[in-house]
């Protein structure tokens, strides 16, 4: 069966079977699940990492608000000192 039968019956473009040939062409069935679910499992961990941020900017922005910005440390400067 050519290229473009396989293409017309599954519905897809000859260039994203090309793209695929290019991306799984060298591994095995085996391999190309594993890299499907680490894939799968690595955007799902940016999904994570984006909201942790976006809640530590909301909370940063809500303790601003409430408390005003946090007073400057000066480095090697005892706590008592900066309070006096």
């Amino acid at each position: 069966m050519s290229t473009a039968e396989v293409c017309r019956r599954h519905g897809i473009s000859s260039a994203t079977v090309y793209k695929w040939k290019a991306k799984y062409g060298g591994l095995e069935v085996s391999e190309a699940k594993r890299l499907r679910a680490l894939e799968e499992e690595n955007a799902k961990l940016k999904r994570l990492l984006a909201d942790t941020m976006l809640d530590n900017a909301a909370l940063k922005d809500l303790l601003s608000k409430m408390y005003g910005p946090p007073p400057s440390c000066k480095r090697n400067e005892p706590l008592a000192a900066q309070s006096a």
